[in-house]
């Protein structure tokens, strides 16, 4: 059974979580710059520099604990700000601003996995290359999966709520949008009752296969991996 030391496992995990929440609400600022809201421009929030959206907590605390406790990571980032008067659509709008962070989060699936075929062509004549960048790819495609699935819930203030009020005649968008105060003890109440476990792992494992499939990984090798990542005990 392969194993990364608690040092490699920091290395290996450091630049997917910061890429997938870094890019994930630099789409957000992008999406909302096109459809006619400055904000994030303005700010200078829209970039791939990692020190402009780092949360401590949420970028660097939280998924260490986690890394350290739990077999999941998770994060995020500091939110990118919209202001939603300048959008030339604002209910439509916002709605498309919201999918712009999960749409992100699967195309840089995509793109680990390239990273991990490049990893497992590499591994048997470049073992510490290419086991490190088969660690990184599969994490990269877990981290960008779960954070895709859990922000298209349709529970505000995540972006699958947004997107829901945007489509939602105005009356029912308004009582679905009231919920967003509230919406983090929610989310905590799901995951401590189990509830949210069962709604993300059948897509996370359905991504999870098709993704390290693509690139050529048996399920044998992926759940040695998953077991490498801690992500499996």
């Amino acid at each position: 059974m392969y194993e990364f030391s608690l040092i490699q496992k920091i290395a290996v995990w450091a630049l997917p979580v910061l890429f997938a929440i870094t890019v994930h609400e630099v789409a957000h600022g992008w999406v909302a710059r096109y459809l006619g809201d400055p904000t994030a421009m303005m700010l200078g929030r829209l970039t791939l520099n990692p020190v402009k959206h780092i949360d401590p907590v949420g970028t660097i605390a939280v998924p260490l604990l986690m890394l350290l406790f739990t077999p999941f990571v998770f994060g995020w980032a500091r939110p990118v700000p919209v202001t939603w008067e300048n959008l030339r659509h604002p209910k439509r709008d916002m709605a498309l601003v919201a999918v712009a962070g999960p749409a992100a989060n699967l195309l840089m699936a995509s793109i680990w996995a390239l990273v991990l075929k490049l990893g497992m062509v590499l591994a048997p004549d470049m073992m510490a290359v290419g086991m490190f960048l088969i660690g990184a790819a599969v994490a990269g495609i877990f981290i960008n999966a779960v954070l895709m699935i859990l922000n298209l819930l349709p529970l505000p203030p995540l972006d699958g709520g947004r997107v829901l009020t945007g489509l939602l005649p105005g009356w029912l968008s308004w009582q679905v949008s009231r919920l967003e105060p509230y919406g983090l003890l929610l989310l905590v109440t799901l995951l401590v009752t189990g509830v949210l476990g069962s709604l993300v792992l059948p897509p996370l494992q359905f991504i999870l296969g098709t993704f390290t499939g693509s690139a050529g990984m048996n399920p044998q090798f992926l759940d040695i991996m998953l077991h490498a990542l801690g992500l499996v005990r």
